[in-house]
């Protein structure tokens, strides 16, 4: 006698999903722009729960003065980026930024969907505001690339990432929570995805007309130093070394011919006061 064998209701859910999500404008990604969101949405949950409870996440919606000028002059700097008119999401993801502090850990990093998280280490280590927005940029052009999605699908499988997403596997969201923030083995892109970025963070820079396009270079000149000193960055154990990465970020400038003049630090140098950095 023949078994019968039944699909568990959630697993016809991600296979009518899978259905759904896969497309041909969706660059290379069977996941849907809405399963981004979502998936973004769990991760983000996770990490806030974690550095709240460690006391170490800044609230957005605090009472405290500082903080409130903290996110006021962070949130100028990233929505020039976003607004440069060259971030293909900037209407569909939900972007938002927060503040770690933690001024031992120089690292950012952007779930997918657009989630952006900084450790105030990294806003320490740097003293120009173009350097940080490269940074920034690069971070968000992860997400706005959908590169962080396409590495998690090739690490977990199509049918467990949406699982995560659906907010059914806790276990894993806590295993991809700590890849994003660097605390586990990091996310590691490929080569490809970090030119890819890098390439992205001088357009978005140049169409910021007010930041120099080639700013994450100089963030990248003083991370060598760094390195170079024999005290990586801990932004290197999720990021390849700069090496080449300076000379073809300056190269791309030159190309576009986009300014490379210097903005104001007036936003950073204003967040660093409000963060007592």
């Amino acid at each position: 006698m023949k078994k019968l064998i039944y699909t568990p209701l959630w697993l016809m859910a991600l296979t009518g999903m899978l259905a759904f999500s896969s497309c041909d404008n969706n660059d290379g990604v069977i996941f849907s722009i809405q399963d981004d969101i979502n998936l973004g949405q769990q991760v983000a949950h996770e990490v806030d729960s974690t550095y709240r409870a460690q006391g170490k996440l800044l609230e957005r919606n605090s009472t405290n003065t500082n903080t409130q000028k903290a996110y006021q002059n962070l949130d100028r700097i990233v929505n020039r980026v976003l607004t440069s008119g060259e971030v293909k999401y900037q209407q569909e993801f939900p972007w938002t930024v927060k503040i770690i502090k933690d001024d031992e850990t120089l690292n950012a990093f952007a779930s997918p969907g657009g989630q952006i998280y900084v450790f105030t280490g990294l806003i320490k280590f740097l003293d120009d505001e173009d350097h940080f927005a490269g940074v920034l940029a690069h971070e968000i052009a992860h997400a706005d690339l959908r590169h962080s999605v396409k590495q998690l699908q090739r690490d977990y499988g199509i049918a467990l990432l949406l699982s995560v997403a659906l907010g059914n596997n806790p276990s894993v969201l806590k295993q991809i929570a700590a890849q994003l923030t660097g605390s586990l083995a990091g996310l590691k892109f490929s080569r490809d995805a970090e030119t890819e970025a890098d390439e992205s963070s001088v357009a978005y820079l140049g169409g910021t007309n007010h930041y120099a396009c080639d700013g994450a270079a100089g963030f990248f000149v003083k991370m060598e130093q760094q390195e170079q000193q024999g005290t990586p960055p801990e932004f290197l154990s999720t990021h390849p070394s700069p090496e080449n990465r300076i000379q073809h970020i300056q190269e791309l400038a030159q190309e576009r011919d986009c300014s490379t003049a210097s903005a104001p630090d007036t936003d950073f140098q204003q967040l660093k006061t409000a963060l007592g950095l």
